[in-house]
């Protein structure tokens, strides 16, 4: 996961993934509480796409054996 900061300037508060700046705000509590909920939700999706990720092993109905092509 990316490396969350936030960054004052001026008045607004900048939300930055690594040094790419996602979001500006005027509280920073309000940065933070963003920046936390995108965190555990980027969390959750990672652990989603984790579990539902394909097996790496061929699927014989599907992709015949190269034995098989021949």
């Amino acid at each position: 996961m990316s490396d969350y900061s936030i960054v004052r300037v001026g008045n607004e508060y900048i939300v930055q993934a690594g040094e790419k700046r996602i979001l500006k705000v005027s509280s920073r509590r309000r940065a933070v509480k963003i920046m936390t909920l995108a965190a555990d939700l980027l969390d959750q999706e990672t652990i989603q796409q984790i579990e539902d990720a394909p097996s790496i092993s061929r699927d014989a109905r599907i992709v015949p054996d190269e034995s098989e092509l021949s």
